[in-house]
């Protein structure tokens, strides 16, 4: 087993996790996406939390079938087919962050 497989395996089997976690406990999952937990509670009140949990559980899910993707191809082809999964990934994870509040959570609003 090379390398890259073995780190492209292991973050594929963090956001799994993640999911799991998104999926089991719903709408209380939610304080664990960056920026919504800091947010006051008379605001968080105003988001859907219910889909506001399946989206990220759901982007977590693509993050963990790119990683996974890669785990295999860097396996059975070459190591170096993980870096390819890291910079797929990075620029989905980036097209998804947001400074502001309102860019981040307004498709959200009840």
């Amino acid at each position: 087993m090379n390398t890259g497989s073995i780190v492209c395996g292991g973050a594929c089997l963090l956001f799994l996790l993640l999911a799991f976690i998104f999926t089991v406990l719903k709408e209380k999952s939610v304080m664990l996406i960056s920026g919504f937990n800091t947010l006051p509670k008379e605001k968080r009140e105003l988001y859907d939390k219910e889909k506001l949990s399946k989206d990220y559980r759901n982007i977590v899910l693509i993050w963990a079938v790119i990683q996974g993707t890669g785990a295999i191809l860097a396996y059975y082809i070459s190591q170096y087919i993980a870096i390819v999964a890291f910079i797929i990934w990075f620029i989905v994870f980036f097209k998804d962050v947001h400074l502001d509040e309102e860019k981040a959570f307004g498709k959200y609003r009840k």
